[in-house]
């Protein structure tokens, strides 16, 4: 583990050498400089995990080495230190990005708190950076698939949203067709993105709790809540809440969305005080919210709120061109997650994959290519490495004239022979002897059939 790096800047040497030996006993490298100037070549050099910084300084005084410092590298955090009487100078210090100040005289085991205490904050706010940085890489619009026309489309809608003030969206589309991906695809090209992005899904939490939940609760409010909890609206502000399944929550909780959504404002469960927030709704769901106000299940106000901006996600069945890219983009995740090697798709698997109607999906999509990957080893994916119950449920290739009745007129037994002979080649990729064990025939037998209806 390496050890955090220690500016000290102070004119008085018998300080910077105090100051000194102790860091170093406590595990930390240690720098010193007598001056400003000083501070900044050491500054040029290398870069400090944290700096103690003297605000009286002969020459350039310690706010004006702030002032640079923060110029050069925003994230090193500075502690200054005062003499009694400049408090103001010292608050003043703190509006200008300093982490915290210590008096003088100081007690240097209350100063190895600060400092412990400065650098962890300083590493969890390295690692929420960080994290914000590879969400932003991982859920941005080039990291979604499409390159059908429908989807062209919805990504050009999803990168206007984005950019743009609008507080509320509404995602419409099936079970699996990538709605929070959307949503995280608004939320990360935004200028929301350094903040955070909460999701809940409506359908998943017990109507009594799904309140608590999104606007919190204050200490005492029901048996169970033993102290203050922040809701997901407060937890999100600054940033966006994505609200899946909208078209299950409960009409009552439908009416106190709305009054968010009209006043930007809330109160806690047991609470009295209106908590103000500025979050960006993204709500997502599957059911015909107009059929929902029909039926009186949706409230008609609620549903002309959340829809300023509506976003519809085709089904895959409806976005054949995108069916392929998504496989190869699933076989390259799951081969570096499982350690595979599959390097192609053959074309009898191919067709089949397009040809599908996919109830399920992308979700569904990607399952599926999963399980192929982890149970097969070969480096071509093949139609009978997919689940053989969906292949047969559609009607997929292999399985047409197993499936027919024999027609009134009766049918000439040599073209179901001749039929069944082909398709056994089809789903073989031409390979001989898998094709004749396909049919339960020796590989002499299946030859002569070869050449009997012209295959040979």
């Amino acid at each position: 583990m390496r050890k955090h790096k220690i500016l000290v800047v102070d004119d008085e040497q018998l300080i910077r050498w105090s100051l000194e030996q102790s860091l170093k006993k406590q595990g930390y490298e240690v720098t010193t400089a007598a001056s400003g100037e000083d501070a900044l070549r050491v500054l040029r050099e290398e870069t400090p995990d944290l700096m103690l910084l003297d605000i009286q300084l002969p020459g350039m005084n310690g706010m004006d080495v702030l002032e640079k410092v923060k110029d050069l590298e925003e994230d090193i955090i500075v502690i200054m230190l005062t003499a009694l009487g400049v408090l103001e100078t010292a608050v003043k210090a703190m509006r200008m990005g300093a982490y915290d100040y210590i008096n003088k005289p100081f007690n240097l085991d209350e100063l190895a708190i600060v400092i412990k205490k400065a650098l962890e904050t300083g590493e969890l706010k390295r690692e929420v950076a960080q994290l914000r940085s590879e969400q932003s890489r991982n859920y941005g619009i080039s990291k979604i698939i499409g390159v059908s026309r429908h989807m062209k489309n919805v990504l050009s809608m999803v990168e206007k949203v984005a950019r743009s003030d609008a507080s509320t969206v509404l995602i419409q589309g099936e079970s699996g067709t990538g709605k929070e991906l959307i949503a995280k695809a608004i939320h990360y090209e935004s200028s929301r993105a350094d903040k955070p992005f909460m999701a809940i899904n409506c359908a998943a939490v017990p109507e009594t709790l799904l309140e608590s939940e999104l606007m919190g609760h204050e200490k005492g409010a029901f048996t169970d809540a033993k102290m203050l909890k922040k809701g997901l609206f407060e937890m999100a502000d600054g940033g966006t809440i994505f609200l899946d399944e909208i078209g299950d929550m409960d009409p009552g909780m439908q009416a106190k969305l709305l009054r968010v959504l009209e006043e930007r404002s809330f109160r806690r469960v047991g609470g009295t005080k209106d908590v103000q927030v500025d979050v960006r709704i993204v709500s997502a769901t599957n059911k015909d919210l107009l059929a929902a106000i029909e039926d009186k299940s949706f409230r008609n106000d609620l549903y002309y709120r959340i829809q300023v901006i509506p976003i519809f996600l085709p089904p895959l069945r409806e976005r054949r061109d995108d069916i392929m890219p998504l496989v190869q983009h699933f076989i390259s995740h799951f081969n570096r997650e499982f350690g595979k090697n599959v390097k192609s798709v053959s074309k009898m698997a191919e067709k089949f994959l397009v040809e599908y109607n996919w109830p399920g999906n992308i979700r569904e999509l990607k399952n599926i290519i999963e399980r192929a990957i982890i149970l097969e080893n070969e480096e071509t994916m093949l139609l009978e490495h997919l689940p053989q119950e969906m292949v047969a449920k559609t009607g997929g290739p292999g399985t047409g004239p197993l499936s027919l009745r024999l027609p009134p007129e009766g049918i000439d037994i040599e073209d179901v022979e001749r039929e069944l002979i082909r398709q056994s080649l089809e789903v073989s990729e031409g390979n001989q002897s898998k094709a004749a064990k396909k049919l339960n025939l020796g590989i002499d037998a299946f030859r002569y059939r070869m050449k009997k209806f012209g295959f040979l």
